[in-house]
């Protein structure tokens, strides 16, 4: 079993900078993935980045790709957000899949955080 904790959301003006956090705890081998989604209010949860534990190669959605930046220490995964937009806020989730592909759908992955708000003012 793993468990996923995230942290670090909040509020910002546009523009603004966050640094999420998800430390993950439990059994897991060194072939695996952790990938943020998000999900606005009325709106689909979607795919924001992954990374791949060994390797540390990592994959973005087209909407943050060049604002957002994924890395990883020990067993906790950050989410850098930067230049954000109010399009960004959303709670956003961390999530691992037990694959060592980076896998941008929700039903590739086995454990998920319960999430954490970000706002972000116009």
């Amino acid at each position: 079993q793993v468990q996923l904790v995230e942290s670090g959301g909040g509020l910002v003006q546009a523009g603004g900078s966050l640094r999420l956090s998800c430390a993950a705890s439990g059994r897991l081998s060194a072939h695996y993935v952790t990938g943020w989604f998000r999900q606005a209010p009325g709106k689909d949860r979607e795919f924001v980045g992954a990374i791949r534990w060994n390797g540390g190669s990592t994959g973005f959605a087209d909407s943050v790709k060049g604002r957002f930046a994924i890395s990883r220490d020990k067993s906790t995964v950050y989410l850098q957000m930067n230049s954000l937009i109010p399009e960004d806020t959303a709670i956003y989730y961390c999530a691992v899949g037990l694959t060592s592909s980076l896998i941008t759908t929700q039903r590739g992955y086995d454990y998920w955080g319960q999430g954490t708000q970000v706002t972000v003012s116009s």
